[in-house]
């Protein structure tokens, strides 16, 4: 049997958990967001919809409700069923994320350590009263302890990374860890660490703004191509200047790319060259074969008229004729 609500909808709320807001929305798009909080509404009046209807209902095409459908199951807030549609109780996960084996901390060991950890205690404290208003969602205690000790970073580069991922593009999971791995493929471990790689990123942004000006790309380098530029500059130790030179032999390439950039300045890395004199010099170097090989390829002189007449005695001329 199935009962409806004996309550009118003018009197009626739907309730959101805070850890759907804390932990999930700050993920999604506007689409994914609509469509969850249409779910709790329908689910809690035990009501059935279509995709055509959710389109309907919330001003949105079909393809975006499926879309946003299928990005509520890969974050588990939702699961597909036979007969429709089943919320998760986020409330009951995260209650079962934080009741695990002893192989990870919990919220509160990651808040109540040993002295030794007062200082990890106090920069996790001012993350949450920074940028969560001091009220940081749980499971956000159990991943700041568990980065301290993946990625080895002291508690001033924990800070500062929240400050950059927040400055950025805002404090999701993903892109802190993804920052953090980048971090630790530069062995940022210390605030001089981290001193460093910060002049070294400002070299990187003032080459990268140099490169799409010179190239004139009316747009932003792709992640791969910034990676390109990354590297040249930070682990091959190349200024502007020198990463010039390749620039220019883009004009004579109809369709230049950054693959075709990378393998010039490349083969200028693996050759040992650190300076612009050696760079001209290598190449000049490089153009000597193709030169010669010009000069051995010179068309032969014709053979025509080009030998001495054989000279005949007149006593050889009548011997011949006698003979004959």
């Amino acid at each position: 049997m199935l009962f409806d609500s004996y309550k009118s909808i003018l009197y009626s709320d739907t309730l959101v958990p805070d850890i759907f807001i804390t932990e999930y929305m700050p993920l999604m798009d506007s689409n994914c967001v609509k469509v969850y909080l249409y779910c709790l509404f329908l689910s809690k009046h035990n009501k059935r919809a279509s995709a055509e209807e959710f389109a309907k209902n919330l001003n949105m095409d079909v393809a975006s409700v499926k879309q946003s459908l299928t990005c509520l199951d890969n974050m588990g807030v939702l699961i597909w069923k036979e007969n429709g549609l089943s919320l998760h109780d986020l409330k009951e996960k995260e209650i079962k994320k934080m009741y695990r084996l002893k192989t990870t901390s919990t919220p509160e060991e990651a808040i109540r350590n040993s002295e030794k950890n007062k200082r990890r205690n106090e920069i996790i404290s001012t993350i949450n009263n920074t940028f969560f208003q001091g009220v940081m969602s749980p499971s956000w205690y159990t991943d700041i302890d568990s980065w301290f000790d993946r990625f080895k970073f002291d508690e001033d580069v924990m800070l500062a990374l929240f400050q950059y991922c927040f400055d950025q593009k805002g404090l999701a999971k993903p892109y802190i860890e993804k920052v953090a791995e980048g971090w630790k493929s530069r062995n940022i471990k210390n605030s001089f660490d981290l001193d460093n790689y910060s002049i070294e990123y400002k070299k990187f942004k003032d080459v990268r703004k140099s490169i799409v000006k010179k190239l004139k790309l009316n747009r932003n380098l792709t992640e791969y191509e910034e990676k390109y530029v990354e590297t040249w500059v930070m682990d091959y130790k190349y200024s502007f200047e020198i990463i010039e030179l390749a620039l220019k032999k883009t004009t004579f390439k109809t369709n230049p790319n950054f693959n075709y950039i990378n393998s010039i300045i490349t083969d200028w890395y693996k050759n040992g060259l650190k300076t612009i004199e050696e760079i001209l010099v290598y190449n000049a170097n490089r153009k000597k074969p193709s030169t010669e090989k010009a000069k051995i390829s010179t068309p032969p002189i014709p053979q025509k008229e080009n030998f001495e007449q054989r000279q005949y005695d007149e006593g050889y001329l009548e011997s011949l004729y006698e003979n004959a």
